[in-house]
């Protein structure tokens, strides 16, 4: 479980992320929508540590995201948005590797890079190096790096950004998986479609705040609307907000 409150944010005098409070729970996928410039992607990096957050806290199942930082890592595993590879290195190698930054044996690499290649339907290009990878293969090897760990809690950056029908409906298939077995997923997008099949729970921010929350049938009914695109636009108040 991911827990959020009044976490805040700011680059010099503008502020990106104000007191902004929610809760991921597990075994539920967590929608985390916003236009360009809301303040997702910076709440996103507060919570996978990459950001120090200037007030509020959060938690990543029990664990404070500035205070036990190896403990949140440990228990998260994060799919950024245009997650590169380390292109001379095979998909297997890039795997290993993260895998051993988290304490893995070689033994215990090697049963859970099968189970993922499996999973991820990557066997036919799990040794292969990783230039001149479509972007479906790429994501595949960065979601399998941020799986590999077995994290309780999973954080995706507009994971299926980039990929062509059938990776996508791929992707959707491994996320409700990822939920089915008790996972927290995170997961952001600007795709509407995508947001009203697969979140269970919605946080729409907007100038860095919360602008709304909820199942997708819940902030429909609050803001009006018979569909998630214009409840969406109606939440953050323009018009503008899809661009």
């Amino acid at each position: 479980m991911i827990e959020v409150n009044a976490l805040e944010k700011s680059f010099g005098a503008i502020r990106a992320v104000n007191k902004v409070s929610f809760t991921a729970p597990d075994g539920k996928i967590t929608g985390l929508l916003g236009p360009n410039g809301a303040g997702k992607s910076t709440t996103l990096r507060m919570l996978y540590t990459a950001l120090k957050p200037d007030g509020g806290q959060a938690l990543v199942d029990g664990w404070d995201i500035v205070k036990e930082t190896t403990a949140v890592k440990t228990n998260m595993g994060v799919l950024t948005h245009n997650a590169g590879v380390y292109e001379r290195l095979t998909a297997r190698e890039n795997i290993a590797y993260f895998g051993r930054l988290n304490g893995m044996s070689n033994k215990e690499l090697d049963f859970r890079i099968d189970e993922l290649a499996d999973m991820l339907e990557m066997t036919e290009f799990i040794d292969r190096r990783c230039k001149g990878f479509s972007q479906g293969q790429k994501t595949k090897t960065a979601l399998a790096r941020a799986l590999v760990h077995k994290p309780k809690n999973i954080i995706l950056d507009e994971p299926t950004n980039g990929l062509d029908v059938m990776a996508t409906r791929g992707l959707r298939q491994v996320i409700n998986n990822l939920k089915d077995v008790g996972h927290c997923v995170l997961f952001s997008s600007h795709i509407m479609q995508e947001v009203a099949v697969l979140c269970d729970e919605i946080v729409i921010i907007a100038h860095g705040v919360v602008a709304a929350s909820g199942t997708p049938d819940e902030i429909r009914h609050s803001t009006g609307q018979d569909n998630l695109e214009d409840a969406f636009v109606q939440a953050i108040g323009t018009d503008e907000g899809l661009l």
